[in-house]
């Protein structure tokens, strides 16, 4: 596979609605693709299919490596902190299997100043503006070390 994403002639259905038919797309590795359409063109239905999160109808995709998607809709936990929302299920244990907390901030500021992101670790997230929530959301993402990125409406 020469392709990071190969997806090719993808449909999907909705009780009463086409959302995608036939749509084929390829993405290699370095590249940035911008997926335009109206409202109700089958953007995020296509997004959320690459990123596993809707089973297509037909066709076929092909990913080498992991897949992050960043959805539209922020999906933090407010009363958490920036590195407990960033890190949540993924947290770094001691050897007796307690949070690490120490770790997980250490890993949650490596990664915000890797990014030029001005928020601290230990913020909670329900007392940061909704730009630097979008960009936890971000944070999130990439902290995923995925080949293949995907922001829908990342605004």
């Amino acid at each position: 596979m020469d392709h990071l994403l190969e997806v090719e002639g993808v449909r999907k259905a909705f009780p009463g609605v086409l959302a995608l038919d036939d749509v084929s797309l390829n993405v290699r590795a370095g590249t940035v693709h911008a997926v335009m359409g109206e409202n109700g063109a089958g953007k995020s239905t296509l997004m959320n299919i690459i990123a596993g999160q809707i089973t297509p109808d037909a066709g076929r995709i092909a990913v080498r490596g992991r897949v992050a998607m960043i959805h539209q809709e922020l999906s933090l936990m407010p009363p958490m902190t920036v590195a407990e929302n960033i890190f949540l299920g993924r947290e770094p244990l001691t050897r007796i299997g307690f949070i690490d907390d120490r770790a997980l901030v250490q890993q949650t500021s490596a990664l915000l100043g890797a990014l030029h992101v001005d928020i601290h670790a230990s913020d909670l997230v329900s007392h940061l503006t909704i730009a630097q929530q979008q960009m936890v959301e971000i944070a999130r993402a990439v902290s995923y070390d995925a080949q293949v990125l995907i922001m829908d409406e990342p605004t």
